[in-house]
């Protein structure tokens, strides 16, 4: 798969306006490189692939208290749980999007959740069942070691290596179930990790899609 030279939003060739939206979960700890993929994914997929951001960037970012504290990370998460959800509802009620990549998924919450996992899906009025149903397929990129480059420059990041592992072994928990599941180990470089993400993202998409991103799936 080649990742072409231009910029900005793609035409797409199929020329509908309505489509019933699939998401896809693209999920990992922390530096994992989520963010530079669907950078990518943003400016050479065609329209009717919408990217959202990632909920916990939004209630952090918009100065949600970040406290150590259990009610603090209980009423995060549930406040993340809700934007997620909001967000993923706009996209599929619009029928714009023939695919809604989400920057995480609400089981992501687990990662993160400080209570046991019953008290989780209770919070959130959810089972989960129904919530990994939601997703067409889920795919989780590593996150690296210290020595493979985790970075650190991200200001709303505050783990460190080991903690960012921890975390992605959670998350890795909080998917058990999905019967669409990839994961992405992390390279030497990380453009090896970028191109095999991308390759598993256009399995999903249609091919009016991505063959004017020249983007294709093996």
């Amino acid at each position: 798969m080649s990742i072409p030279a231009e910029h900005g939003v793609v035409s797409c060739a199929c020329g509908g306006e309505q489509h019933d939206a699939r998401r896809v979960a693209i999920t990992g700890g922390p530096g994992a490189g989520k963010t530079a993929v669907l950078e990518v994914v943003r400016r050479h997929f065609c329209e009717h692939v919408i990217v959202l951001p990632e909920a916990a960037t939004i209630v952090y970012g918009g100065g949600f208290p970040r406290h150590d504290t259990l009610p603090a990370k209980r009423h995060a998460q549930i406040a993340i749980v809700h934007v997620q959800d909001r967000m993923e509802r706009i996209e599929v009620e619009e029928h714009r999007a023939a695919v809604v990549l989400c920057d995480r998924g609400i089981p992501d919450g687990l990662a993160y959740w400080p209570d046991d996992e019953a008290a989780y899906w209770t919070e959130i009025g959810a089972s989960k069942a129904d919530v990994l149903a939601r997703y067409r397929a889920v795919i989780h990129m590593r996150t690296p070691r210290a020595d493979q480059g985790f970075d650190h420059t991200n200001p709303l990041r505050i783990e460190n290596a080991r903690e960012a592992a921890r975390i992605d072994a959670g998350i890795e928990r909080a998917w058990d179930g999905h019967p669409d599941r990839h994961f992405v180990a992390s390279t030497e470089q990380f453009v090896a990790k970028l191109q095999r993400t991308l390759e598993l993202i256009a399995r999903y998409v249609p091919e009016c899609c991505r063959a004017r991103a020249s983007l294709s799936a093996e």
